[in-house]
């Protein structure tokens, strides 16, 4: 059988055709499988387009479950868990050594005289979950009511007082940073009932020379409510004297106060802050 050679060219052609159409088609699948794009600008700051389908999806976490007076909720799935009704083991006392707090039916209670509590992790940039209950047979008015507090680094501290129907000066009440910021609102519950803090800590920055280069920032949600909108720190919360930082390295304990209250904490917990691309 014969073949002319303009026959083979025409077969050829058809090839050459047919493989351009069939890389035409498959490049437009893969564009119509792709999750964004690369042909839009850069968002400032980092190496990802707008819309970038290649950026890394986030971590899916399973956000737990909420509280109630009756019993405390679940943690996210990513949660490091400080205290979950059991024990102290995450815990040493403020001063060294075991804690001397009271475990009972699930609460970690303030003994008078035991000082406070330092965890063993050190926190940087967290949000921080923690559950407290003023006693319902507490005396004194005032500061001398319930009063403890959460102090991260041992030094920026969000308050924690008997606040219901209990007039403070303002920065000393619950949700306030103390010395500094009084709380927007007052959500505190009435003794007996269980109060949420569920606070977000940007750690404050030194350079070399311990000069400040970046500070510290708060915000606080009480019960759900935000009465702390990233407010910048002004330094330790100090009594009775201004707020002045003294620098100190990028991670640091976080202590539970004891005024000698019997006041009650429940479901500690905390979830590093990262960058959503570095997750």
């Amino acid at each position: 059988m014969k073949t002319s050679l303009r026959s083979i060219a025409c077969v050829g052609a058809m090839l050459i055709v047919g493989a351009g159409v069939g890389s035409a088609l498959t490049a437009r699948r893969q564009v119509k499988d792709t999750l964004g794009f690369q042909d839009t600008p850069l968002v400032p700051g980092t190496k990802w387009h707008v819309g970038d389908g290649l950026r890394p999806q986030p971590k899916a976490v399973d956000p737990g479950t909420f509280s109630s007076d009756e019993k405390p909720g679940t943690p996210p799935s990513d949660a490091m868990i400080l205290f979950d009704g059991k024990d102290l083991s995450k815990w040493n006392a403020e001063g060294g050594g075991d804690p001397k707090w009271k475990i009972e039916n699930g609460m970690a209670v303030c003994v008078k005289g035991a000082g406070g509590i330092r965890t063993k992790d050190e926190l940087g940039n967290v949000q921080f979950h923690i559950e407290w209950s003023e006693p319902e047979n507490i005396g004194g008015s005032s500061q001398g009511r319930g009063n403890s507090g959460v102090l991260f680094f041992g030094r920026y501290e969000v308050q924690v007082l008997d606040s219901y129907h209990n007039p403070t000066y303002a920065d000393g009440g619950a949700g306030a940073i103390y010395g500094t910021y009084p709380p927007m609102v007052n959500a505190t519950k009435k003794p007996g009932e269980w109060n949420v803090y569920d606070i977000l800590f940007s750690v404050p920055l030194f350079d070399a020379a311990g000069k400040l280069s970046k500070p510290g920032y708060f915000t606080v949600f009480h019960n759900g409510v935000c009465v702390q909108n990233h407010v910048e720190l002004l330094g330790d919360s100090n009594f009775h004297a201004a707020a002045v930082y003294h620098a100190h390295p990028p991670k640091g304990s976080l202590v539970l106060q004891n005024h000698g209250d019997p006041v009650r904490y429940r479901n500690i917990w905390y979830r590093e802050l990262k960058s959503s691309d570095d997750q």
